[in-house]
């Protein structure tokens, strides 16, 4: 066996969210964040694409609130590493905009033109970016929040060493990349159990940091539950603050509409979390 029982076929199919959920099904998810991420574009009129290095992907667009002081949320896109990219995302201004919350979305490069440890990088170089310049766009630079679906969940974990980051939210993130490692999704990340050690967070817990949600969606993958459990469970034995949200009824993609709906619950937990 490969993983916890797991011989390779089934390993696939337990980190497989596409195949979980319906190709048709998710790309009807994507084609209405699509569209709707357009509209939030034309009402908020962002700054776009501003380069935070020297990769044609390493760009962030921001969101300002109109506030000031205002708190921030950078958020990573999900895409297994490998796929997608910030232009999809804009959506879940939705809620946070006239919430008062600014929006920084994050774009990196994807695998396989870059190793997991370069993506990693990657992030930090945005969060350092966005600390040093949101007060031109209206927010606080000790208001920086940082947020991230499924392989964002991720970063958004490797991101929580950074004591400057106010606090978190990972949604259906990956907490330690073994399994990663071992099924079909390494064919484009190449990791060696070396950077998969250097890059699963539950292997590197921080010894000071600020709060952190995690959430995942109760009809998800029962891996990627599994992690969330495991991964919350580590880091309330280390004595950091945060909470664990389970959201009854969502898959690996309708749970972003709880970020993204004025009336959404990760929204509401997000706007108490940043005061």
């Amino acid at each position: 066996m490969l993983y916890r029982g797991m011989e390779r076929e089934a390993l696939d199919a337990a980190y497989n969210n596409t195949a979980a959920v319906g190709m048709e099904r998710r790309d009807q998810y994507v084609a209405d964040w699509i569209a709707r991420s357009g509209a939030v574009n034309l009402a908020w009129s962002p700054t776009r694409d501003i380069s935070y290095g020297p990769q044609s992907r390493q760009r962030l667009d921001v969101f300002p609130c109109d506030g000031v002081n205002s708190p921030t949320l950078l958020y990573i896109h999900g895409g297994y590493w490998q796929m997608s990219d910030k232009e999809a995302f804009a959506f879940i201004g939705e809620g946070l905009l006239p919430a008062g919350i600014n929006l920084v979305l994050v774009e990196y490069t994807l695998a396989p033109d870059i190793r997991m440890d370069g993506i990693v990088e990657q992030i930090r170089a945005s969060i350092n970016w966005t600390i040093e310049n949101i007060a031109n766009y209206g927010g606080g630079a000790d208001r920086v929040f940082i947020g991230g679906h499924s392989a964002g969940g991720h970063l958004t974990a490797m991101a929580m060493s950074d004591p400057r980051v106010a606090g978190g939210l990972s949604i259906s993130g990956l907490f330690d990349l073994e399994p990663i490692r071992m099924n079909y999704l390494n064919d484009k990340l190449h990791l060696d159990a070396e950077e998969s050690a250097r890059n699963s967070p539950l292997q590197h817990i921080p010894a000071v940091a600020n709060p952190l949600m995690v959430t995942v969606g109760s009809d998800e993958l029962p891996e990627l539950i599994r992690q969330s459990q495991d991964y919350f469970h580590a880091w309330q034995q280390a004595g950091h603050e945060g909470r664990y949200l389970p959201l009854a009824g969502h898959d690996h993609f309708s749970i972003l509409e709880e970020l993204a709906s004025p009336s959404g619950l990760l929204l509401s937990e997000l706007k108490r979390m940043v005061v």
